[in-house]
């Protein structure tokens, strides 16, 4: 719980209050691997934090699934979209490897929002966490080749090239496998 304060406390100071207030609705879950977080057709209930593991964002598809994101350790996880919004969500969120989340309900959040000073702005810097690095992707996609993006992928998060199998790699970088697989003939 203290990596969140942590993480909070490098872009606002928190006040014990408030921190006690927020951490009091934090809900601590330990997912193994290859475990849904989140279904499609659900409403998303939590905006989470993780602790420790990685969780990958995709499209279910007969043929093949497009993932459009991981997370890691230190970083917020939520299918924002359907949070905010209290509408179904329309991808599935699964865990990589075994996971630990700190979690926080819609209800409590709604509620830390109006009860404490730091709430709006807890809230406003996950959602800007969130909105940034989608932003950051879709930019890549429509600027980058595959080879960028791979290459940049090798140097923002090399922590992707290690942990995630070489399949979701290439759906996350809009490839085939075999793509993938020349791209990193020509490069290694």
């Amino acid at each position: 719980m203290q990596l969140i304060r942590d993480n909070f406390e490098r872009m606002v100071n928190l006040s014990d209050d408030d921190w006690n207030t927020f951490s009091s609705k934090l809900i601590r879950q330990e997912f193994s691997k290859k475990t849904p977080i989140l279904e499609t057709g659900q409403i998303e209930n939590y905006l989470s934090f993780v602790e420790k593991g990685l969780v990958r964002y995709y499209i279910p598809d007969e043929d093949s699934d497009l993932t459009f994101t991981f997370v890691f350790d230190g970083e917020f996880a939520s299918g924002y979209d359907s949070f905010i919004t209290r509408l179904p969500a329309n991808y599935i969120i699964e865990t990589l490897a075994d996971t630990v989340l700190w979690r926080i309900s819609y209800s409590d959040l709604q509620y830390i929002y109006a009860e404490t000073k730091i709430g709006n702005t807890i809230g406003r810097l996950a959602s800007e966490d969130l909105f940034l690095k989608k932003t950051k992707r879709e930019l890549s996609l429509l600027n980058d080749s595959a080879e960028q993006r791979y290459r940049n992928l090798f140097i923002e998060q090399p922590q992707l090239i290690q942990k995630i199998p070489q399949k979701y790699l290439a759906s996350y970088i809009g490839i085939t496998p075999q793509a993938l697989s020349r791209i990193r003939k020509r490069i290694y």
